[in-house]
């Protein structure tokens, strides 16, 4: 943290000239989704984060320890802090105030001047005049330098010039924002994505307290936390059983990089990292999760062998068995980050790497040294993971893509598509014969392929890989997919573009559902980030009155249609089972690319969908249950 001098200069230093300005606010409107991803809910809740960007920027410089993130009931977003207060004085290139130019150009703030910020967040610094410019009006109220300053717009327009609305000693900026509902179709914020994000900075930016508030919801939570990556740690193990009681944490700065990691061992089968750079979850990892993953199994290993605890051990231990139960998270902050790949979420600096390599071997080996139980029972469980590889190496081998082909060993059970160009083909994976016959016969056969599964697959999040290539149904899933499993699983090799999970509407078809998911979140979660998993959505009821009929998905729109059709006459079917449509049904209402509706399985929130997963599919019964009862109120279909 800095002393009262540094921080009267660092302000001092922090004012109009530092603003500096890359090109005009032009497109915005016109083609949202270049800016924010898309118009959906996604990009919805991304102009939450690029206001609250701001607050953490202010947070990680040291100026900042308290943000209130507020859900009107009017529909506004409010965001307030206790930082700086952004400049306000005469902008030497615009002619106009810091602040307005912050509000109404594009690629303007002080986050390209390391002088102001040395590292930031925000990912491609769009931040809040792309907030601006998709809503309707945004107020800004800055208090900065004993005085209040405020401007509102209209969608991205000053209403008038800056102007000063009285005296106070405080310093912050308070941004109110309402989103554009001729942009956006649904303006519904979801608290708990928010307060899931919120929690996640405030892990990551210790001493930081963040509120979240709904108006409307009267609901209310506060983030803080004091130990920062190790409580992080501890939260994402909360439901699981730990190797050793305390998660290691060590935070180093080194070669102008600060590396944080927290890790520790649970008995699950299953690697849980997450990555971060300035904040920005790297969802596509990059070189510092690459230098993590080498960091470690360099020094686990070297501190086996010198131990001698592989004396037993006739097989090398690779990384995936070191990797075997370990929860980590990994934050490093660089001041220039080079993001690629799909989604821009990858960091690219290559000096990073041998950066956190060498600071996961000196801190991460002289704790091993200095507390060897803990090292032993490390030790032990990558020593029976291993163990567990090789048992699993023949079976995998089966599910190999190219062995399949070559030796015609496909599942009996999949009817194929006749196309071969992966892109055009849909893989449907059905429960059941009695559905998956009705698919066969109802598909069309150019592009879609058809894998029903007999019962329920076993559930992996209480399974090693030896047994779960054991199991026949996700064999079969496995070599149908072509694309290998476990070290040799390869997304881009699947030999389809759409893979569809096709469940009954009723509480198996559910529970199924959940346990498919299950394995490609904790296996094939590749797969889901390339967007090429889907659930299929049949209709629950059939609406008939005479010769008129109309399917229903949800049981308003039954409603709806008894209402437009009349009530006297009408005869409702209520589909419990897919296999209880005929092929032709099935096609018109789930399979035809024209009339159907697939969901996309994203994933928006790795850290919350682990929590999920494990206290639904885990052996804890007690976080379940209580899952369970907070979410009752909120079941619409429930088949008892």
């Amino acid at each position: 943290m800095m002393n009262e001098a540094d921080k009267m200069a660092a302000t001092a230093a922090y004012d109009a000239s530092r603003i500096t300005v890359l090109k005009g606010l032009e497109a915005v409107r016109r083609r949202p989704a270049m800016y924010i991803g898309d118009t959906a809910s996604r990009g919805l809740h991304h102009l939450v984060y690029e206001v609250v960007d701001n607050s953490i920027d202010e947070a990680m410089a040291g100026f900042c320890d308290q943000i209130k993130l507020v859900l009107r009931k009017d529909g506004a977003v409010e965001v307030s802090d206790n930082g700086r207060g952004i400049p306000v004085d005469m902008h030497v290139e615009q002619k106009k105030p810091a602040l307005e130019v912050v509000m109404t150009v594009l690629h303007a703030g002080g986050k390209f001047d390391h002088d102001s910020y040395k590292v930031s967040g925000g990912l491609h610094g769009v931040g809040v005049s792309v907030v601006n410019a998709l809503s309707e009006w945004c107020e800004v109220e800055v208090c900065r330098e004993g005085e209040i300053y405020y401007q509102r717009y209209n969608r991205g327009e000053p209403e008038a010039p800056v102007e000063k609305r009285g005296k106070r000693k405080k310093t912050g900026t308070r941004t109110v924002f309402f989103p554009d509902r001729t942009v956006f179709p649904d303006i519904t914020y979801s608290f708990s994505t928010l307060a899931a994000r919120m929690r996640e900075l405030a892990f990551l930016n210790p001493g930081l307290k963040i509120e979240v508030i709904s108006e409307e919801k009267d609901k209310r939570e506060t983030f803080f936390s004091k130990g920062g990556l190790v409580e992080f740690v501890a939260y994402l193990n909360e439901n699981k059983t730990p190797v050793h009681r305390k998660a290691i944490g060590f935070a180093k700065p080194r070669n102008g990089v600060e590396v944080d990691i927290a890790l520790q061992y649970n008995d699950s089968y299953t690697e849980n990292i997450f990555s971060y750079v300035n904040n920005i979850n790297t969802i596509e990892g990059g070189s510092h999760l690459v230098g993590f993953k080498a960091g470690i199994t360099r020094t686990l290993n070297n501190y086996a062998q010198k131990n001698g605890l592989l004396k037993n051990v006739n097989f090398n231990v690779l990384g995936e068995d070191v990797r075997e139960g370990l929860t980590a998270v990994i934050s490093v902050r660089i001041a220039d980050p080079q993001f690629e790949g799909q989604t821009k979420t990858k960091l690219g600096n290559s000096e990073v790497k041998g950066i956190v390599e060498s600071v996961v071997g000196d801190y991460l080996g002289a704790f091993l040294e200095e507390n060897p139980p803990i090292g032993k029972k490390i030790v032990e469980k990558i020593v029976s993971a291993g163990r567990s590889r090789e048992a699993a190496r023949k079976a995998r081998e089966l599910t190999r893509r190219k062995t399949a082909l070559d030796s015609g060993t496909l599942p009996g059970k999949l009817a194929d598509c006749s196309l071969t160009d992966p892109e055009s083909c849909e893989l449907f994976i059905v429960e059941g014969d009695s559905a998956g016959g009705s698919a066969k016969q109802g598909r069309y056969r150019r592009f879609q392929a058809i894998l029903p599964l007999r019962g329920k697959i076993l559930n992996v999040e209480k399974a090693r890989l030896d047994k779960i290539v054991s199991n026949v149904e996700i064999r079969a899933m496995i070599t149908a997919m072509g694309t290998g499993f476990a070290e040799d699983f390869d997304a881009e090799k699947s030999r389809y573009g759409k893979i569809v999970i096709m469940t009954d509407a009723d509480v198996d078809g559910s529970h199924i559902r959940t346990l498919i998911l299950t394995f490609f979140f904790r296996h094939m979660r590749d797969l889901i980030k390339r967007g090429k998993v889907y659930m299929a959505q049949p209709p629950l009821y059939l609406v008939k009155k005479g010769k008129k009929e109309q399917y229903a998905y949800s049981d308003d729109e039954r409603d709806r249609i008894i209402e437009e059709f009349g009530t006297e006459g009408v005869h409702l079917q209520r589909y419990k089972g897919l296999g209880e449509m005929n092929p032709d049904q099935l096609w018109r209402t789930t399979m035809n690319p024209e009339t159907r509706t697939l969901v996309q399985i994203q994933l928006e929130d790795g850290v919350d969908a682990d929590r999920i997963f494990t206290i639904l599919m885990g052996d804890a019964v007690e976080p379940r249950r209580k899952f369970i009862e907070e979410n009752a109120q909120y079941v619409r279909n429930l088949d008892i």
